[in-house]
């Protein structure tokens, strides 16, 4: 799942197309000051991190919001409007992209998303 806030200074469109760029086949619920999308599927954001070679990056955030069966992290909500990813820390002044991933296997979906890049020695 991926939350944006919609401020009243902003663009809805805008910041609709900022989520539907992360996860073009979701499905789009939109409340007042609020548009969330849905989806089962990560696979454009997974391309994302693999062509702006950030693989290693996305598995660290993704690690470190984990918790339970979920992670969670956060997107620049601008750079994502332009077919980018860059990741967030704290509660930037425009707001970010909240993302929720849930699964039985969280270790598994963030390989998926993120692959490790470093290999490990044994």
């Amino acid at each position: 799942m991926a939350r944006a806030a919609c401020f009243p200074t902003e663009d809805r469109e805008k910041v609709r197309r900022a989520l539907l760029n992360l996860f073009p086949e979701g499905e789009v619920e939109e409340h007042e000051d609020v548009i969330i999308v849905r989806t089962e599927s990560g696979e454009r954001l997974r391309q994302l991190i693999i062509d702006h070679h950030i693989r290693d990056t996305a598995r660290s955030m993704m690690l470190c919001g984990r918790s339970g069966r979920v992670s969670s992290f956060k997107l620049n909500k601008q750079v994502a409007y332009v077919n980018k990813i860059s990741f967030v820390e704290g509660s930037p002044a425009l707001g970010a992209i909240d993302i929720e991933i849930e699964d039985e296997d969280i270790d598994a979906a963030i390989d998926y998303l993120a692959e490790s890049t470093v290999e490990v020695r044994q």
